[in-house]
């Protein structure tokens, strides 16, 4: 078995020798989704470094910090090669729902194109809150799991041909657009996303330059941690508590494992 296999089944509670199915994945991305934290630690603290699979392998699996969407989904997809899966990377842009528009700095999302008996499906480990925890098939088709409603579309645009839109539990009455994606245009290496990194690093309009963002599952909802509050979603119901800098590194320390 391969280091990153191996050390990533060890990250999410998975026996080295237990195998992987199709129909197991479900059950991977949900212990992937509360063990890797989407976090902008690196970002924050201008500590970044060039998009490598040793470079990913050292931060998430190693030092065990978490990641955002070119991180984790990188990481999840060569973990997915390592089982014998058919898979690619492709670049999206993200929807914003306030603004009723797509995000204007690019295609700085990254997410998993797995490819099984003829069908594709959307594989996501790194969109926050707003996983599927399921293989998302590019057929329409509604796909269920504890956090909500999935389905990918088919729209044509100068995004991609394809979107993924949610009716997350709790929290949304009508479908939204999570973001477009392209599915003929797999992204040949990771290195390419130095690019995005360096985008979400120093655009004005980046989301994730100005303040900490640490976010991941718990067995019964989420929780998220900013360096001013903390949610938490448990069976449907949210508390927030406000919170100071010190408070906030005992919560990180003490929810996502991070010291610094």
């Amino acid at each position: 078995m391969s280091e990153i296999s191996a050390l990533f089944r060890n990250r999410i509670g998975l026996s080295e020798d237990e195998p992987i199915s199709f129909e197991s994945l479900g059950m991977v991305l949900e212990k992937t989704a509360t063990s890797l934290p989407f976090e902008n630690g690196c970002i924050i603290g201008k500590n970044t470094s060039g998009i490598t699979k040793d470079y990913l392998r050292e931060k998430m699996l190693v030092k065990k910090e978490g990641g955002l969407c070119y991180e984790l989904n990188s990481l999840f997809y060569f973990f997915l090669i390592e089982n014998g899966f058919q898979a690619v990377l492709t670049r999206g842009v993200v929807y914003k729902p306030a603004d009723q528009q797509f995000l204007t700095i690019g295609r700085t999302h990254v997410t998993i194109l797995l490819t099984h008996q003829g069908q594709t499906y959307v594989i996501d480990t790194g969109f926050g809150g707003n996983l599927p925890l399921q293989p998302v098939p590019l057929t329409g088709e509604i796909i269920s799991s504890r956090n909500g409603q999935f389905r990918v579309k088919q729209m044509p645009s100068e995004y991609g041909d394809y979107v993924l839109e949610m009716k997350l539990a709790y929290k949304d009455t009508d479908w939204r657009i999570g973001y477009a994606f392209d599915s003929k245009k797999p992204v040949m290496d990771v290195s390419e996303f130095d690019e995005i990194q360096e985008i979400i690093a120093n655009h004005a309009e980046s989301p994730f330059n100005k303040t900490p963002l640490l976010t991941r599952f718990t067995n019964t909802g989420t929780i998220t941690l900013t360096d001013t509050s903390f949610t938490q979603w448990v069976d449907g119901k949210m508390s927030k508590e406000q919170i100071d800098s010190e408070r906030f590194k005992e919560l990180r320390r003490q929810y996502f494992g991070i010291s610094e």
